[in-house]
């Protein structure tokens, strides 16, 4: 069976800055995921010396079923990007209206946590800079998918994904979608993202709000 490998998301982000050490400096974008990967990247960016930002990214719930992803939205700007998870939405064929509720309904929550966390500080600059993008792991990989989308639009002269932990399959189809992808725990037998942690609890709005300041 897997082993715990982080005894937290802190601990978690001071081993991937580890491994991303040679391979992103001081002039890089660290942008988190929220909640809990803006917590990860946070021990990225400080032990860099580099910028750290937030993405926000709603994952899209199964109407009826929210805990399964049928894809995600993300914002860079004013541009709102939208994945599918083709596998999951061929399988549950949703109704379309209910579909289209879920979507508005996390526009509204992504709107409400990017004013948020954001505050009136002007999103940071994107294009011609080395990107690294942080989350706490990836289970579908469906919001780093959209956050990724969502970053290429803004041109970045290079784009890291860098994740605690994934599974295989999810980590080598991510992996040809940017420069580079580090995820130093990809177990054989995948089961969640917290299977990787020893304290994996909720992270609130006010801790994202902490490590961003």
């Amino acid at each position: 069976m897997p082993r715990v490998r982080y005894a937290d998301r802190r601990d978690a982000g001071r081993v991937l800055a580890g491994a991303l050490a040679g391979r992103a400096d001081a002039g890089a974008l660290v942008l988190g995921l929220p909640r809990g990967g803006v917590v990860v990247a946070a021990e990225v960016a400080a032990a860099l010396g580099a910028e750290l930002d937030v993405l926000v990214v709603r994952k899209l719930g199964v109407p009826g079923h929210p805990e399964l992803a049928m894809g995600a939205i993300a914002a860079v700007g004013d541009a709102v990007e939208t994945v599918w998870v083709a596998a999951v939405v061929d399988r549950v064929a949703p109704d379309r209206a209910a579909v289209a509720a879920v979507r508005e309904r996390e526009l509204v929550e992504l709107h409400r946590r990017r004013a948020a966390y954001r505050g009136d500080r002007p999103p940071p600059a994107v294009r011609g800079r080395h990107v690294v993008l942080v989350d706490d792991g990836l289970a579908t990989g469906a919001t780093v998918r959209v956050a990724i989308q969502a970053l290429r639009a803004a041109s970045p002269a290079r784009l890291t994904v860098a994740v605690p932990v994934g599974p295989p399959s999810v980590v080598a189809h991510l992996a040809a979608q940017v420069d580079e992808l580090v995820c130093p725990y990809v177990p054989e037998e995948f089961r969640a993202v917290g299977q990787a942690y020893a304290d994996f609890s909720e992270t609130t709005d006010e801790t994202v709000i902490g490590a961003l300041r």
